[in-house]
């Protein structure tokens, strides 16, 4: 049952992910064109329940990032939208939405390709920023924070070995409908880009470096990704040396 307040009610808008100017400025439906979201102005924090959280909710959306169901709860989904949107615009990926995370609601920054001049769909895998984005057309039409390779030596299973996501350009090979068990654990709707290393679902994607390889996405999208990473789509692993955009620094 959606969460009703006696405030602000929610502005319906098209959720879109524009690569247009600096400071985007998605196109709102008719019944909105007029209207502004109320702004959010208080702190809210991991698992509140309140209109503040609804607020968050409709700009992440406006944006076109991927909250779950607006309904007033700061819940998983909502955080793995709101570590997205702190990646993207280049601060620390924190659970509470502060000052400086409120701010970039209002001017964020646009997202940028990795591989420039890149034709069709492809998958693009920002290792420093711990970021997937799924371009189609020269327009990013998904974006979420991933969990990619710990850079450190492992022993699970019973194999041993280093926890690295490797670099380069590859394509997807294979790819296997709901939960599929590998041999160092189970992955949720994969999409396998060399050898055993996938794009998978998984029910644990920490903010920081924590698989084996693998690129961990968080479950409510697994099966968005699986659906745009067909066989052959190609998938860009980079490390950039800089950020690409985003504000610089830390905070929330």
């Amino acid at each position: 049952m959606r969460l009703t307040f006696a405030a602000a009610a929610p502005v319906t808008v098209l959720l879109t992910l524009l690569p247009g100017p600096a400071r985007a400025n998605p196109p709102v439906s008719a019944a909105a064109k007029d209207e502004l979201l109320p702004a959010l102005t208080r702190t809210v924090r991991y698992k509140d329940y309140n209109q503040d959280v609804q607020i968050l909710q409709e700009h992440l959306r406006r944006w076109g990032y991927s909250p779950g169901p607006v309904n007033g709860y700061y819940g998983d989904e909502t955080r793995a939208a709101v570590w997205t949107f702190q990646k993207v615009n280049g601060l620390r990926p924190a659970t509470t939405v502060g000052e400086r995370t409120r701010n970039a609601l209002f001017a964020p920054v646009r997202i940028r390709p990795l591989v420039r001049r890149a034709p069709g769909r492809r998958v693009e895998i920002d290792l420093r920023r711990q970021l997937l984005v799924v371009w189609k057309r020269h327009r990013p039409v998904l974006v979420t924070h991933v969990s990619t390779g710990a850079n450190t030596f492992y022993c699970d299973h019973g194999l041993c070995g280093f926890a690295r996501t490797p670099v380069g350009n590859f394509r997807v090979t294979r790819r296997i409908k709901g939960w599929h068990t590998g041999r160092l654990g189970a992955m949720y709707y994969p999409a396998f880009f060399r050898g055993g290393v996938a794009l998978h679902g998984s029910p644990s994607v920490p903010s920081r470096r924590a698989s084996h390889g693998c690129v961990r996405i968080p479950m409510h999208l697994a099966k968005k990704v699986y659906r745009y990473a067909k066989v052959g789509t190609p998938v860009y692993v980079r490390k950039p040396a800089k950020r690409l955009n985003g504000r610089g620094g830390g905070g929330r």
